[in-house]
């Protein structure tokens, strides 16, 4: 075992470990840690813990310091040259024509190098941009193209449920989300209703998903036989899968009628599969396109 806290540097960033060293670092403290990019302004996002070696990425660095008052003033600071930054930036995509969309820059804490985030549809040739950028700014340029995922995440938006996105808010990474979700899950297969403002798969499918593959054990499917509790035997025709209820049609004399029972109250053995949804290829393309990973480089790369 070996302690270690976890730092973010953005929010709903990754959390990366660090060594607490001897420090009383506590949750909400602001620390200074050396990363792959340089020196960084992180904030503590847990108390001091031990976990287990192989959860932790050798070597482990050690924290250079907890933030000074200084620091704090010296990261204000970068977030206002950032804005700067930012326009300075797009003036120069203008001048060199350049068919991409910046989405964000940031300063290292130490200044060593400024790193822009765009997004574009192909590779972009921005050699010449790097080098006007260099000319102004005196100090490494990274240019760094990432996905629609990872722009949404920075600018952050509402989404369908009317609350802050996830992505945004509290998600700290991406987890794969796959058509065969929605369908577990009884939703349209309608994209522009299972697709988030990114116009990727909603990140919520993940979320409810382990709860409908429960509720979904405990149903039967569409087609298969069930005994009521009076005997009655009947063929089941729908299901609500929230409020576990079971519409079947039963023989009622010499009438056949739809009933609906809770699933306690019916016996029966899974016979059918799911009925496949019939969808053209055309529509199978675009649902497809919403489960698109994206090639480009991470936030967190």
């Amino acid at each position: 075992m070996i302690k270690v806290i976890g730092v973010r540097f953005r929010t709903a960033g990754k959390v990366y470990f660090f060594d607490p060293v001897d420090y009383d670092i506590k949750r909400g403290d602001h620390v200074i840690v050396e990363t792959a990019r340089g020196v960084e302004f992180g904030t503590v996002v847990g108390d001091p813990k031990e976990v287990e070696d192989d959860k932790v990425v050798q070597p482990l660095k050690p924290v250079l310091r907890i933030a000074t008052e200084k620091d704090v003033e010296q990261e204000a600071a970068n977030k206002v040259k950032e804005k700067e930054a930012f326009k300075i930036c797009l003036e120069k995509i203008r001048k060199h024509e350049l068919a991409m969309k910046l989405i964000d820059a940031e300063y290292t804490f130490d200044n060593n190098k400024v790193l822009f985030y765009f997004t574009a549809d192909g590779r972009i040739d921005f050699r010449e941009l790097v080098k006007d950028l260099a000319s102004v700014f005196k100090t490494r340029i990274e240019l760094r193209q990432i996905g629609v995922r990872d722009e949404t995440k920075i600018l952050g938006g509402i989404g369908i449920c009317g609350r802050p996105l996830c992505c945004h808010t509290h998600l700290s990474e991406f987890i794969p989300v796959s058509i065969k979700m929605a369908k577990e899950q009884n939703l349209s297969l309608n994209p522009t209703k299972i697709s988030g403002v990114c116009g990727r798969l909603m990140c919520c499918l993940k979320h409810e998903e382990e709860t409908y593959e429960e509720l979904n054990r405990r149903l039967p499917n569409v087609g298969d036989q069930v005994t009521t509790r009076d005997g009655q035997h009947g063929e089941v025709v729908s299901i609500n899968i929230l409020r576990q209820l079971v519409k079947v049609i039963v023989e009622n004399g010499d009438e056949k009628e739809i009933q609906e029972f809770p699933v306690e109250e019916l016996r029966f053995k899974k016979k059918f599969k799911k009925e496949k949804i019939k969808l053209s290829a055309e529509e199978m393309k675009e649902l497809e396109k919403l489960e698109k990973q994206d090639k480009t480089a991470s936030l967190d790369d």
